[in-house]
């Protein structure tokens, strides 16, 4: 049995491939900031003069142990993106294209370094010389600072090359560094003429982003707004990781002086508030764009949202949608993962999803507006917790809770109004709510928790799949039929949602389990195409 031929990636998938590998780093970053807040939050004078036995030696030195491991993400960030970039848009030889990432990046900055000094612009330790160039020690070079931007555009060229080059047959003589050992050496050559280029063209591309930053700020409060209705209206596409990682990491999310270094970024500016000593609160206009925005809808619109969906269904349909509507409260307080949520509604009440992206983002003012300064990037209650009331009242962290029960009051009163005047069939009131509720057990040894094989079938099959892939709550696929994938039995295997991008790509929204699932199809997928060879 042949393995399907994989159509031409359009550019739509391209950047939706692109915003999942931002996951990985983003991840790492969001536990090494926990570490960091906690650590600089519990060594903090005010919470030692709170709480005087954290003050003895040992705990001190557990704390500043975790402000320095927390402190990793933030100082390696630009090539944790060069990395996971190729890492994960390449297919096959992943490991290839991670290593030919580091290879890209640090290549690109020696090429830099070199230009810099053939034109005498270094060896210097002139501040105002360094500063006009936005010279920075990358990985312990000199180099411009071309940031997360730079990072990424290094992870595409070597994406790629790879894909181009990781089955490049050479002639014998030249054998041995034919195939993947072919993708570093060629990124070497190719990176090492762009970092050639990276003094001419980044004076540009700067120029352009700090525009787009100038036009936020300039937006007052209402850019924390557009900034967040925008990542909710592009979550279902898939392409909201591209807005954010550009308000978090480039100059469009506002350039501060930390430390007696420029940063860039609303979440490289917070972070390297919390690892500056001499740093005493957090700015608002890096916050005003970070967790504190996300936290009336997450702790208090959608939970409200779900209860008037819970109170909505029909009386004897209440128990069966009890604990899905539960999960997703759980999901998105405690983990902030709101699709669990957010896809109960989003289909059957489109106008519903988008008053809830408007909300959203007037949550972000409002929060602005109060003067809150929580950062990180979940809006969950761990955040909360941490970077709001662990460090005291200069977050006015108490405006959370007042404003989260306000939102999950007009949620409420909007989704259960909607809901029973226009007859949405939000969970448990379905016509025939008994077989649209009901769930599939697991097979026997699924980690997973979800019946592998079914949502195989469900989907048509290995056959019909081309490519398998996913992001935090859903996998995202390729496949030769759509007609083949069946949306009403991957719902009764406990699928939160199913989205048809064209005419080969869908996307099935599991939830947090995703990871799992995908491993267990992998697995199937794999087994399924060997077995022809093996009786052959």
């Amino acid at each position: 049995m042949s393995v399907p031929t994989r159509p031409k990636i359009t550019l739509w998938e391209f950047f939706q491939s692109l915003g999942k590998t931002f996951m990985l780093p983003v991840a790492l970053l969001s536990f090494c900031g926990i570490l960091l807040g906690i650590g600089s939050s519990l060594s903090s004078r005010d919470v030692i003069t709170l709480l005087p036995a954290l003050g003895h030696p040992l705990f001190q030195l557990l704390f500043t142990w975790m402000s320095k491991v927390g402190s990793f993400a933030f100082s390696f960030l630009p090539v944790m993106f060069a990395i996971a970039i190729p890492l994960g848009m390449a297919r096959d030889n992943k490991g290839v294209a991670a290593f030919s990432g580091f290879v890209g990046f640090a290549v690109l900055n020696l090429a830099t370094n070199f230009y810099l000094t053939a034109n005498g612009v270094l060896p210097t330790s002139d501040p105002q010389v360094l500063k006009a160039n936005n010279i920075q020690m990358i990985l312990g070079i000199p180099s411009i600072d071309t940031g997360i931007l730079g990072a990424v555009i290094v992870g595409v060229l070597v994406y790629l090359l790879h894909s181009r080059f990781h089955t490049i047959r050479l002639p014998d003589a030249l054998a041995f560094f034919g195939g993947t050992r072919f993708v570093p050496i060629i990124t070497t050559v190719v990176l090492g003429i762009a970092g050639l280029l990276v003094p001419l063209v980044w004076p540009w591309f700067a120029a352009g982003i700090s525009a787009l930053g100038r036009m936020i700020s300039g937006a007052g409060m209402f850019g924390p707004m557009i900034f967040g209705s925008g990542e909710r209206l592009l979550l279902p596409f898939g392409l909201h990781h591209i807005l954010v990682a550009l308000i978090r990491f480039t100059e469009a999310g506002g350039t501060l002086e930390v430390c007696g270094q420029p940063v860039s970024g609303a979440l490289t500016i917070f972070q390297a508030q919390l690892s500056c000593p001499e740093t005493h609160g957090f700015a608002n206009s890096a916050t005003r764009f970070l967790s504190q925005g996300k936290m009336p809808a997450f702790l208090g619109g959608l939970p409200g949202a779900a209860l008037a969906m819970y109170h909505c269904a029909r009386p004897g349909n209440r128990h069966k949608v009890k604990g899905l509507l539960i999960s997703g409260v759980v999901a998105c307080v405690i983990g902030g993962t709101t699709e669990p949520i957010e896809f109960l509604f989003l289909f059957v009440a489109p106008v519903l999803y988008l008053i809830h992206a408007l909300l959203t983002g007037l949550g972000f003012t409002m929060m602005a507006l109060l003067g809150v300064t929580i950062g990180n990037t979940d809006g969950n209650l761990i955040d909360f917790v941490v970077f709001g009331i662990l460090h005291g009242t200069a977050t006015k962290w108490y405006w959370v809770p007042v404003v989260a029960a306000v939102w999950f009051a007009v949620y409420y009163g909007l989704f259960r109004f909607a809901i029973l005047r226009f007859n949405l069939n939000t969970p448990g009131r379905e016509p025939d709510s008994s077989e649209s509720v009901s769930v599939a057990p697991a097979t026997s040894g699924s980690k997973s928790g979800y019946n592998t094989p079914a949502i195989l079938a469900a989907l048509g099959g290995a056959g019909n799949i081309i490519s398998l892939d996913n992001c935090i709550t859903r996998l995202r696929l390729s496949v030769n039929e759509m007609a083949a994938v069946d949306d009403a039995a991957l719902k009764a295997l406990r699928a939160i949602g199913v989205v048809h991008l064209n005419e080969h790509n869908v996307q099935v929204v599991i939830g947090p389990q995703v990871q799992s699932v995908k491993d267990e199809l992998d697995a199937l997928i794999a087994a399924e195409r060997q077995a022809p060879l093996v009786t052959a």
